[in-house]
């Protein structure tokens, strides 16, 4: 009998068999079983990230390997942290020992080991900021690698390409300095004064500027940020500040300008828009909803639909920032959305 496929999009999707496992040796067990049956496997922690467009022909592994430890040197706070831990509650757990520096990250769904594949962001904040090391599980030998390297960029990671296939993020190693300093870059917390701020006021505002915006996966089915933030050339950049002078857009080290992916989504008239059971979401529309009824297709079809608006209105392409998975395995976005 197969089994529902835990996922925040809340689509009824199915694969052959749903595993929890708890530990390295559980997670070898796993693979040794769906290897004999030539079964595929797939490795998730929430699925908050991911969208599947059918049910999966293999065994689905939900990661569970915790536990957070801590030592220090002279200058940082060194944290290892269980792949299965969830990143909120680590982001919690640090500011309630006064370890601060993640509360810009405060309430990104997922797991912990999700976040180097994503080089997960917010606020003017970056995983790769904090990343020590990545501890990575070779399934087909069992060995333990580690990867100090992860070659982050904005939404995407080495962890993305070389080391999807064969491998799962069982540890993830963060190094926090102990010299605080807030980064008050971004929205509402620019209005707090760096010379006073705390890093729990931080955690507490992005806590609550999220919970207003964002929908809750429990309640209206969601992968969070559906898209990226489309990054333009100065170029492009100069033409549409012309026209559209309030456009928000955040200068990059490269000479580049990252653009604001809602913004652009909220300015065709799309916020609301609805194909079958699936939304643009009211409120935010970077995130794409269920709303209680909806399949696989809607989502695709609706995304589609916003890529192409904001194409023809401003000349950028919107990028998907979520996973899709098929029957076998990851599919790249360009099959489904082009």
């Amino acid at each position: 009998m197969k089994k529902l496929i835990p996922n925040t999009f809340n689509l009824p999707v199915y694969a052959n068999d749903v595993i929890t496992v708890n530990s390295i040796q559980q997670l070898l067990d796993c693979y040794e079983q769906a290897t004999s049956k030539n079964l595929p496997i797939l490795v998730l922690g929430e699925g908050s990230n991911t969208l599947f467009t059918e049910d999966f022909g293999g065994i689905i592994i939900i990661n569970r390997i915790k536990a957070i430890t801590v030592t220090e040197n002279e200058h940082y706070w060194l944290i290892k942290v269980g792949a299965g831990e969830i990143w909120h509650q680590l982001v919690r757990y640090l500011i309630d020992n006064n370890m601060p520096g993640l509360e810009n990250l405060a309430l990104i769904p997922g797991c912990v080991g999700s976040a180097p594949i994503q080089n997960i962001g917010a606020y003017g904040v970056e995983f790769e900021k904090f990343s020590d090391y990545i501890e990575l599980l070779e399934l087909a030998t069992g060995k333990l690698i580690r990867v100090t390297d992860g070659k982050y960029s904005y939404r995407e990671s080495i962890f993305k390409s070389q080391y999807l296939e064969g491998f799962v993020i069982v540890h993830v190693g963060l190094k926090i300095a102990k010299q605080w300093q807030p980064i008050l870059d971004y929205g509402e917390l620019k209005n707090f004064d760096p010379s006073t701020v705390t890093a729990r006021a931080i955690f507490d505002k992005v806590s609550e500027v999220r919970r207003a915006k964002l929908p809750d996966p429990k309640v209206l089915g969601n992968a969070g940020s559906f898209f990226k933030n489309p990054v333009i050339d100065q170029i492009q950049y100069d033409i549409l500040i012309k026209c559209y002078p309030s456009m928000p857009s955040y200068p990059q080290a490269n000479g580049c300008i990252k653009v604001a992916a809602g913004w652009l989504i909220e300015q065709c008239g799309l916020k609301g828009k609805k194909v079958g059971g699936a939304a643009v979401h009211d409120k935010q529309a970077l995130v794409l909803v269920n709303n209680g009824n909806a399949i696989a297709q809607d989502v695709i079809d609706l995304a589609h639909l916003v890529i192409n608006t904001v194409q023809q209105k401003f000349n950028i392409s919107l990028s998907p920032e979520i996973r899709f998975i098929g029957k076998h395995g990851e599919i790249k976005p360009n099959v489904l959305l082009s």
